[in-house]
């Protein structure tokens, strides 16, 4: 594995290179609607991800008010997303369960976020970082370049989390996810990413 030094050089040129702009996770009113969103945001683009939610909280702010509706009538509401008959179900039900057994708040242990329907383990740490605390969510853009640039040697999320929570220190944990996704998110082309990914890697 490189050293912390190199990685933290590479980590300000793709930082460099990303062009800033809002994720699925960024910018909403309450932790729900966050943890709803950052749900959604699996296997689909954060554009349409932001989209959608952003017409469902105009109509239902908050968990209350989306527990009444039907989950037909969720499904009407995010169709446009991927997987979106699995994901009403799992909002529908994660959305109960936060009324009923935390009060309507969103727990911030990582444990409990995991408990909930629809939250693995990428979403309960994207979550936890948006809300400022340093845990990395490993998706696909993090999986890429982090074997890409000798970051990681692994597919699994918990292993290339030990291996960047071994390599960074911990206050660039949360950012992490946000400079990377960004990245991938500027440079579609696999062929002129893996080209600029080059040049970083032979950053000293």
């Amino acid at each position: 594995m490189i050293s912390s030094k190199k990685a933290l050089k590479q980590l300000k040129e793709l930082e460099i290179l990303g062009k800033k702009m809002r994720l699925a996770a960024d910018g909403w009113d309450n932790d729900w609607q966050t943890l709803i969103a950052i749900i959604l945001s699996a296997r689909t683009r954060d554009e349409t991800t932001i989209k959608v939610c952003k017409k469902i909280f105009s109509k239902y702010p908050n968990p209350e008010k989306f527990s009444k509706l039907s989950l037909y009538s969720i499904k009407k509401l995010i169709y446009s997303v991927n997987f979106f008959n699995n994901k009403s179900k799992n909002i529908f039900l994660c959305t109960k369960k936060i009324l009923n057994e935390y009060s309507g708040k969103v727990p911030e242990k990582f444990e409990e976020l995991t408990k909930l329907p629809g939250v693995g383990r990428k979403t309960a740490n994207v979550f936890l970082a948006e809300k400022g605390k340093q845990n990395i969510g490993v998706d696909t853009h993090v999986t890429y370049i982090s074997n890409y640039l000798d970051w990681a040697n692994s597919k699994k999320q918990n292993e290339i989390e030990k291996s960047l929570k071994r390599l960074f220190p911990k206050n660039k944990h949360k950012d992490l996810n946000w400079i990377l996704v960004q990245f991938g998110k500027t440079h579609t082309s696999k062929k002129l990413k893996n080209e600029i990914l080059d040049k970083i890697k032979k950053i000293n």
